[in-house]
Order: C-alpha cells, then structure tokens, then sequence
C-alpha cells in the first residue's frame, strides 16, 4: 500500500506538491505573455505555434504513463523525476538559441509536467485521511485558478523588467524548495502492486495523441484541413488509437484500465472533466478577446482581465471540496453544473453594446460554477478505487480534461473565425483588407490600440459589432457541452468523501482482477 507514514512533517510535502503544480499549471500561461519578446528576440514567427504545441503534447503523453507507473513503483521516485525532467527543461529553455531549439526543450519540461499533475492529486489523497481530503483538494483546486491569473502578470512583469529567459529560471529556485520538501519529508511505503509494464500501450498511446495535437494545432493556420498533411495526421491517429484500444484490451496490466470505467462514478466524473473541459477553454478565449476586442480593453493588462473568472473559481473549488463530505458529490455538481450553464447562456448574450461590468458578473458566474469541477470531480474520479488505481485513475481524469481544452480551443476556434470572416463579407462586401497589416478575420488585429487607431470610426463600429457577434454566436454552441455537463452530472452517485473505505478496497480487486 502506498500510505504515508509521516504525521507531524505533512505540511512540507503540502508545501512542495503545491509549489510544484503551481508551477507546472502556471507555465504555459507564463510563457503565452513573453512570446511576442521572444519571436522578436529569437525569429520564427512561422514555428511559434510549436512552443506551446511541444509542451502541450508531451504533457498529455505523458500524464496516463506516470500515473500508472506510480501505481506500480511508488508516487515518489516519479514525482522527483518529473520534477527533475521540468527543472532541466526550464534550465535548457532559458538557454535557447533559437524557436526550434526552445521547442525540443519545452517538450522535455512537458514531460515533466506530465508526471507533476496527477501524481499531485493522487499523493494528496494518499497522505490525507477522507475527512480532511476536501480542504485540500479545494485549496490545489484552487491552485489552478491562481495559475491563471499570475502567470500572465508573471510573465508580463519578468519579460519587462528583466529578461524572457528569467520566466523559465524562476522554476529552479520553486523546484529546488519542492524536491527537497518532497525527498525529505513524503515517507510512502514499499511495498507496491507489481505489474507489467505495458509498453505497446504506452507508445501507440504517446503516438496517437502526438498525430492528434499537431493535427489540431497545425490545421487551419499553418496546413489546410484537407491537406496531405494533416488528412495524413488524423489517419496516423485513427491507426494508432485503434491498436491501442487493441492492445489494452489484451495487456495483463493496461496504461488505462478500462475496467474502470465500469464503475459508474469514474466513468461519469471523467465525462463531465472532459465536457467542462471543453466549454470552460471557449471563455478562458474568448472573454480577453471580446474585452480587448470590443470593449477596447489595453492588451498591456490581459493577466487581470480574467481575474473576476479566477476568483470564482477559486472560491467554488474551495467550498465544492470542503462540502463534499455533507452534501455528496451528485448534490454539490448539480448545483455548480446550473451555476455554470447560466453563465454560458449569459455570455452568449452579449453584443457590442454589453458593458464591461455586466461582462464581469458573467465572469463571476462562469467561474463560480467552474471552479467545483476542479475540486470535486478529482475526489469522485478515485472515490472507489485504492491506492493501487488512483495514480491510474486520476492522470486518467487530467489527461481527458486537457484533451477537452485541446479539442475545445479547435472546433470552438474554427467556428469563431469563420463567423466573423462571413461577418465582414455581409458587411463589406468581400472587401480586401479593412485595416492595415494582418488577416481581416482575425479578432486579434483589433486588440492593440495602433491597428484600431488607423481604423476609420464607421468602418470600425461595423467590424467591432461583427466580432461581438461572431463571438456570442460561439458562446451559443459551447451551451452543447455545458447541458451535457449538467445531464452526466445525474449519472455521479451522491457517495460522501467520509464514506467507508472499505468499497474502494473491492472495486480496486475487481479491476485488477476483471476475470
């Protein structure tokens, strides 16, 4: 079993596992803020798509691999080689000397990242008894609404003041703190659940997702949908999916245990991460576009623009965990699943002439009923399973989250644009460029003051009502996944995070032993 042993040292291993997510949950927002430095300071405005993209995949790769591996070796000797892979990418990234060599080194940190995340939750639970388990998943829930506002202010601040190396260097000082809280003071046992290392899954698993990102990244802005290669992309995703899904079926020992998702309150809890996934990402957009879009919000204060957003999140994170063990799982999402459609239904209200105080409160709102979802659903997702299936179960979870985000960012991307392209036609009649420098129809050539300001007034007021429009209309379609959220939210059971342990002990046997 994997129990800690420590009583009095568990503040410092709290201390590391929250300076370690922080890190790895604030990173991609740090880096979005400094990447206009960067290009200009590196070149490769053309491959700037692959920083974000390498991070990104390697992360998702990674996340179901370690988490199983931990089930099998232990949380700890992987959490440290995460945190030691990311270390070493952040070391590598402030070294770059070009866009195609920052790319490679972000991919080694997202590999560490991929370890951070789900280790994090899943050492919480291993260390904290039930009844103390939704406080602290609130508060780590929480984490990553912080992540979301400071990065960008991070980042911003840093690359200003200092250097864009320094918002890849700040994580040593973080990283060093966290590998020795995490090496001195987290005490697990030794004895694990000896399995087979199932690496037929692991690579066609690794290789499906990488086809899959670089598909949805590269489709649409660097390669046409339809061309070679991105119909090659998606067919090399097809391919290796299928013969994972063929090989877990067969391995004694799976990557991802579908036995799992037999039971009712994992198979529902990841569904509802993936859908909130989805529609949560359209805001997290859309909001700082249509503030700086159209409401002429300064690009100079993006990191603060989502903070009403954030501080709901945190909020509810915090108080959906800790009320977990009154109220019931089912209970507590149902009623941050209705907080959370009204808040998409708000949004896809709004117009050019909705003010940016009625677009705070929807903010608010949005956030609010997001937040829970952090908290709440990491706790159903392993409820019933031991601490041999919780590494599995939760890196699970994150891994269908972020696969939502990714799939969220595309489609919801696609419609926003082709919108607001058809927008401007109706209003112009296909004319050619409206405003110097930039493609017409995309929204971020109206967010800096400049490009609005060589704008004739009339012509402007049009282009700035068809971007509202184009982006209501896209809050519109994201109510599809947030009344999914709301109807699998029925499917959760109202299990209690005090519940008795002793269920988790026979689900988790029955998945290792499906037979």
């Amino acid at each position: 079993m994997f129990m800690t042993q420590i009583k009095n040292n568990q503040g410092f291993v709290v201390a590391g596992l929250l300076l370690s997510l922080l890190m790895a949950s604030m990173d991609n927002t740090i880096v979005a803020t400094a990447m206009g430095t960067i290009i200009g300071d590196l070149g490769g405005l053309d491959k700037f798509i692959w920083v974000t993209s390498a991070y990104m995949v390697a992360e998702m790769a990674g996340m179901p691999i370690f988490g199983k591996l931990s089930d099998m070796f232990g949380r700890k000797r992987f959490f440290i080689m995460g945190l030691a892979l990311f270390m070493f990418g952040s070391i590598l990234c402030g070294t770059a000397q070009s866009i195609e060599q920052l790319s490679v080194y972000r991919a080694i940190q997202g590999i560490g990242g991929g370890a951070l995340v789900p280790i994090t939750f899943t050492v919480l639970f291993d260390i904290f008894p039930p009844e103390k388990r939704g406080k602290m998943t609130g508060l780590f829930g929480a984490v990553f609404g912080l992540s979301s506002i400071f990065g960008p202010l991070l980042g911003a601040y840093i690359t200003d003041n200092i250097s864009w190396h320094w918002i890849f260097y700040i994580n040593l000082p973080l990283g060093i703190i966290a590998l020795f809280f995490i090496s001195q003071f987290y005490k697990e046992s030794l004895e694990h659940h000896k399995q087979k290392i199932d690496w037929l899954g692991a690579f066609t698993l690794v290789g499906a997702v990488v086809c899959l990102m670089f598909a949805l990244e590269l489709g649409g802005n660097e390669y046409a949908w339809n061309s070679g290669v991105i119909l090659n992309l998606f067919a090399g995703f097809a391919v290796l999916f299928l013969t994972f899904l063929l090989a877990e079926k067969k391995a004694s020992d799976p990557v991802i245990s579908f036995t799992m998702f037999k039971d009712r309150l994992y198979a529902s809890s990841t569904i509802v991460g993936l859908l909130y996934g989805i529609a949560f990402i359209v805001g997290s957009i859309y909001i700082p576009i249509f503030i700086q879009g159209v409401t002429g919000g300064t690009a100079t204060n993006s990191g603060l623009i989502l903070l009403p957003m954030m501080l709901g999140v945190v909020v509810s994170a915090q108080t959906g965990a800790m009320s977990a063990a009154r109220f019931g799982y089912r209970n507590i999402m149902l009623v941050f699943a209705v907080i959370f459609l009204i808040g998409i239904y708000l949004l896809s209200t709004v117009s050019a002439s909705t003010s940016r105080t009625t677009i705070t409160l929807y903010m608010i709102i949005i956030g609010l009923g997001t937040g829970a979802s952090f908290s709440v659903l990491n706790m159903s997702a392993i409820h019933n399973f031991g601490p041999e299936r919780r590494g599995s179960a939760n890196s699970t979870l994150s891994f269908v989250r972020q696969l939502g985000m990714t799939v969220g960012i595309t489609i919801y991307g696609i419609i926003q644009r082709n919108v607001f392209s058809d927008k401007l036609k109706e209003s112009f009649g296909g004319a050619g460029q409206l405003f110097p420098g930039g493609n017409q129809s995309d929204p971020r050539a109206l967010l800096s003051e400049q490009a609005r300001s060589q704008i004739p007034k009339p012509i402007l007021d049009k282009i700035i009502d068809n971007l509202a429009n184009s982006i209501s209309y896209t809050f519109t379609w994201a109510l599809i996944p947030a009344i999914l959220v709301l109807v699998f939210v029925f499917f959760l059971t109202n299990d209690r995070l005090s519940s008795n342990e002793k269920g988790k002990k026979e689900v988790a046997a029955e998945s290792l032993n499906p037979q």
